[in-house]
């Protein structure tokens, strides 16, 4: 089925939740929450729209890693430890896309929602407890300050994560803010932009699994207008993100993660 066949109502829908996609994935993630159910209600079935969505939204990732950049700074030994996690967990979960019957991510990932928002809605205890920890474990006379090198508690819930993105894609972004407000030493903005080059890496391997190995899946109108889109939303959500407030960021993270539970559930 070709885009210019379903007329321009259609591409515009298309394109419209791409472009909101990809603001809303700068800013915390679940951008795949609008444009997957978008595509399934146009006909287009689970597995292929999976699979177009995380292709097209390869350049909103790209457009949101870029305006979060200054956020990065003193953080590439974190990302060099992270990176290879987040992207092995994607290639683990493009793998189980692809043999996995597609019901098994409806029961599980409502779940992982949940725990994701728990651990937004109290990082600042987490975090705080998680450092008063490592305090405590430390040599004596060690002062611990800016980003300490990664533990592999958060290594293992990075891959974790990747293995959920790699499968699905959905509130990848709310799972990845949750982990790393709590266990990377650094503000929520900094999560979140490490949050950004975690899944640009996902996305990235699953994109190329899926070219590899499902290359009759994919539609590419599809991948095309929402990758203009979620090019567009993407520099949007960086430049709305980077000044929210700590509270505001992490309320808006809860109601996006509300929302994404009440569509997975209903």
């Amino acid at each position: 089925m070709l885009l210019s066949s379903a007329g321009w109502l259609h591409d515009a829908l298309v394109l419209f939740a791409g472009l909101w996609a990809g603001t809303i994935n700068a800013i915390v993630g679940s951008g795949t929450l609008v444009t997957f159910p978008v595509l399934v209600a146009l006909g287009y079935a689970p597995v292929a729209a999976t699979i177009s969505n995380a292709m097209g939204l390869v350049a909103g990732n790209i457009a949101g890693s870029w305006g979060y950049r200054r956020e990065l700074a003193g953080l590439g030994g974190t990302l060099l430890r992270l990176l290879p996690a987040s992207i092995l967990g994607g290639i683990t979960g493009a793998w189980l896309l692809l043999h996995l019957p597609e019901d098994v991510f409806g029961t599980v990932a409502p779940f992982l929602i949940v725990v994701a928002l728990l651990f937004v809605v109290f990082q600042p205890k987490l975090q705080s407890w998680v450092r008063e920890r490592a305090a405590r474990s430390a040599e004596p006379g060690t002062v611990l300050q800016g980003p300490a090198r990664p533990s592999w508690t958060l290594t293992v819930l990075i891959y974790l994560a990747g293995v959920y993105g790699g499968y699905f894609v959905a509130a990848q972004g709310i799972l990845l803010v949750g982990i790393l407000g709590i266990f990377l030493h650094g503000t929520l903005q900094n999560a979140n932009a490490v949050k950004n080059i975690l899944v640009l890496g996902v996305n990235l391997v699953a994109a190329a699994s899926y070219m590899l190995f499902a290359f009759d899946r994919i539609v590419w109108p599809v991948v095309a207008l929402i990758a203009v889109g979620s090019l567009i939303g993407g520099f949007i959500g960086a430049a709305v993100g980077r000044r929210l407030h700590p509270v505001v960021l992490r309320t808006v993270i809860v109601l996006l993660g509300l929302g994404a539970l009440w569509i997975m559930v209903f």
